[in-house]
């Protein structure tokens, strides 16, 4: 036997019920990789009615923490120990990390966002049409009320989903805050800043149209998609046509990935090596 002692590497993972984390462990392993971290970051497929289970092993295995995707977000919240602010307030958790031997919930969804977006612009104290009133929407919409966005708008086609994120804007965070229902093309108002596509359309699909009056896009908005595959969505290639400053839905999910590392490491990783594994694992 060699008297070299073997250290085990530090683990995290993604708790998933497929195999959709694969591009996000080459960016998360491309990470730990460049700077010389002994962590992996370990994809798992794990059915809801063993949620429980999994986090005790996690803990168990010494894990410094975890993301988990649908449809665990929600569910996961009564096992572990507390919530970060902004988690708190969305009732949703991506990002676990193990503080002082607790499991702690947040949501890198919405501060991926953020950051990518303040490479533009500061969003306190704009307006911002948000379209979609989903889990993504919902973290976007938090994370803008919570630095101080000056009104939101969601503008969704379900009308429960809808008015419920605007009414969480409003009470929880105190934000001014209003639904539109979709139906036909949206006509942004003249005074909008921030323009943000928080659903799935486009997906797969560079050929898929929101339904928005592009005639009401102004050079003066920013225009963002959260849609990373393809990158270059119709809203993002329209959107530039006009002139607008644009955001892809790439930086967004980078975003996530150095946050969560961060968050379970202290460290701050490599953005530039992050994107290019990223963009690899995608097939682009």
């Amino acid at each position: 036997m060699s008297d070299t002692p073997h250290f085990l590497p530090e683990l995290v993972g993604s708790m998933s019920t497929g195999a959709a984390g694969n591009p996000t462990v080459a960016m998360m392993e491309a990470a730990f990789a460049h700077h010389k971290m002994h962590w992996r970051y370990i994809n798992m497929e794990i059915p809801p009615a063993s949620l429980a289970d999994a986090v005790l092993g996690a803990k168990a295995l010494g894990f410094r923490g975890f993301n988990c995707s649908l449809p665990h977000k929600i569910n996961v919240i009564q096992h572990l120990d507390g919530l970060g602010e902004s988690a708190a307030v969305m009732g949703a958790v991506n990002c676990v990390v193990r503080r002082s031997n607790q499991w702690i919930g947040e949501n890198t969804d919405g501060k991926g966002f953020l950051r990518s977006l303040q490479s533009l612009t500061d969003p306190a104290g704009k307006s911002v049409v948000l379209f979609g009133a989903g889990g993504a929407a919902r973290a976007i919409a938090v994370e803008l009320a919570m630095v101080g966005a000056k009104k939101i708008t969601v503008v969704n086609r379900s009308q429960d989903r809808g008015s419920g994120l605007a009414s969480v804007l409003q009470t929880k965070v105190g934000i001014d805050s209003e639904f539109v229902r979709w139906q036909g093309e949206y006509v942004l108002h003249p005074t909008t800043d921030i323009v943000i596509n928080a659903t799935s359309i486009g997906l797969y699909d560079a050929d898929a149209r929101l339904a928005l009056d592009l005639n009401s896009l102004r050079q003066s908005m920013i225009v963002a998609d959260v849609i990373e595959n393809p990158p270059r969505t119709s809203l993002i290639g329209d959107a530039e046509a006009r002139g607008c400053r644009v955001l892809d839905g790439i930086g967004m999910l980078v975003n996530q990935g150095i946050i969560a590392v961060n968050y379970w490491s202290g460290v701050e990783p490599d953005a530039e090596v992050m994107r290019r594994a990223l963009l690899r694992g995608l097939g682009l």
